[in-house]
């Protein structure tokens, strides 16, 4: 026979459980109606405005540079999908709380909304560019939460007390004339009505704001002039011949997005403007359409975020258009003593480039265009910097709208003030593309593959080795450019069964072989022979 829990303690327990789960709820609903009405309002204020934008940007802002390694090493690209999922539970059990206190006294939970929103508030106003009328959508949408907060808890709150009558046994006594009694079925209908207007509110706010994204439309609608000087034909044979590596060029839906903006700016092409000052004899502005007019060249570059690990895919190829930096700073002239240029982006990102490697052949440029279309907006639309063989860290900035030329001495990038080195060369790498890491081949023939890079030098040779065997030398693809990065292949016949790795090493074009010793990415790129183990079925 089954036993019953008798135990009044759990069911006292439970009962408390219970109870707190509807004030919670309630909490819950008038935060999402919070953020719904701040969302529709931001549509029309603009995108920095949107609470949970500013403050998911000022925690990337204040994130200790070893948990931002560990959100891109585990979630790569997908690490602002996670913040902002992480966000959103934090929200739910703050405002879940709210709603627990509001049940005993709604002037404790209104003031901890009122603390929730002040925070928020001081991340919106203290955002790159923010004025006080980003505050607007926060404002309304805090009066909004803090009446339905009112409103739902009113359902579930009563007020009663107890007197005796004159046998001595309790009787209810209600405030003035008549008794409060909580309703759950009030509840659960005002609840529901709330719940789906904050929706509808929520999703027409991101509609409209799709509709209102003028950045988009005019990019969708813009023809990029010819440039002056098309980049180099690419030459037969660039791609390794091992299905499964990765292609030459990448396309853009397939680029690695690795930045600090949480949603991603929309510029105006129409108003957006580069202002470049410092140290300098002439200080100037420059609109987009000065920027078209001007003589675009076009090159293709590989280029590679610093927090890329050894084997990572935090590395793409295109084709990108746009107007050389040094004929940019040819005209600034830049003043003696000076020696880094601090580019910034629309969202308050800054990278320290040395001035030098600025105002050399290579073709650093203002780019405004990637494999033959405008740039996407995830990449820097309407302008972005591209500068061949130092990490993006140093020098790749999105939507950038100020230069200023200065001394490493007296200014600091975004993440040299964190941490990170303040020059950023590219280190030379090789990685293992084919057979896929734990991956099952058939026996015999084993076809294997990758890319290597060493921006700047070139690759002059890859060698590869088996189960800790001798190093052979790999078949090169063609090479584009020293930019660019080369392909590489190997064939290993008479593959046996079992589990068996490759370790893969590569040679810059003056010989020097890549780092062996492991190191992070921290604080100026990774460094390491890439190994895989895969199986031979």
């Amino acid at each position: 026979m089954g036993t019953r829990n008798n135990n009044p303690t759990n069911g006292h327990f439970w009962t408390r459980v219970r109870g707190k789960l509807w004030p919670g709820l309630g909490g819950i609903i008038a935060a999402g109606s919070l953020f719904a009405v701040a969302q529709l309002l931001a549509a029309f204020v603009g995108p920095r405005s949107s609470p949970l934008t500013a403050v998911g940007a000022a925690f990337i802002d204040f994130t200790p540079a070893w948990l931002k390694n560990f959100a891109i090493d585990t979630f790569g690209t997908n690490d602002k999908a996670v913040l902002l999922f992480s966000m959103m539970i934090v929200v739910v059990i703050l405002a879940a709380v709210a709603g627990v206190f509001a049940v005993k006294r709604l002037v404790i939970g209104a003031g901890m909304v009122v603390a929730f929103a002040s925070v928020m508030g001081t991340c919106i106003i203290t955002r790159a560019g923010a004025m006080l009328t980003d505050l607007l959508p926060l404002l309304v949408g805090t009066v909004v939460g803090l009446a339905v907060l009112r409103y739902l808890i009113r359902a579930l709150s009563a007020k009663i007390s107890t007197t005796s009558n004159s046998a001595g046994t309790p009787k209810i006594q209600a405030e003035g004339a008549a008794v409060l009694q909580p309703s759950r079925r009030t509840f659960f209908v005002r609840s529901a009505m709330v719940a789906s207007a904050a929706v509808v509110v929520g999703f027409g706010g991101n509609l409209l704001a799709t509709a209102r994204n003028a950045a988009r439309q005019v990019r969708d609608a813009l023809k990029l002039p010819a440039a002056k000087r098309a980049a180099q034909a690419v030459p037969a044979g660039v791609q390794a011949p091992v299905k499964g590596v990765t292609p030459f060029v990448t396309p853009n839906a397939d680029f690695y997005r690795i930045d600090t903006a949480l949603v991603v700016p929309e510029l105006d092409p129409s108003t957006w403007e580069l202002r470049v000052h410092g140290m300098v004899e002439n200080e100037f502005t420059m609109t987009f359409d000065e920027l078209l007019a001007t003589d675009l060249v076009e090159s293709y570059a590989t280029l590679t975020c610093v927090s890329n690990v050894v084997g990572g895919n935090l590395a793409g190829n295109a084709k990108w258009l746009g107007y050389p930096l040094r004929e940019v700073l040819a005209r600034a002239k830049p003043k003696d003593g000076a020696d880094m240029v601090l580019s910034t982006s629309s969202d308050g990102f800054s990278a320290s480039t040395p001035l030098p490697v600025l105002q050399d052949d290579r073709d650093a440029m203002l780019a405004v265009g990637m494999n033959g279309e405008p740039l996407p907006l995830e990449h820097g639309f309407p302008v972005r910097m591209v500068v061949p063989g130092l990490y993006g860290f140093v020098s790749a900035t999105k939507w950038v709208v100020d230069l200023e030329v200065t001394t490493f001495a007296e200014k600091e990038g975004y993440w040299t003030s964190r941490g990170w080195s303040d020059h950023g060369p590219i280190k030379t790498a090789a990685r293992v593309e084919v057979p896929k890491a734990l991956g099952r081949v058939p026996a015999g023939k084993v076809g294997m593959g990758g890319t290597a890079w060493a921006q700047r030098r070139g690759i002059s040779k890859v060698e590869v080795q088996l189960d800790g065997g001798t190093w052979e030398t790999a078949t090169l693809a063609a090479e584009l450019s020293v930019d660019t990065w080369r392909q590489w292949s190997y064939q290993w016949d008479g593959a046996e069964s079992g589990s068996h790795n490759v370790r893969v090493r590569a040679y810059a074009a003056d010989g020097t072989l890549q780092e062996e010793k492991q190191a992070p990415p921290q604080p100026d790129g990774s460094s390491g022979w890439h190994q895989i183990t895969f199986t031979v079925e």
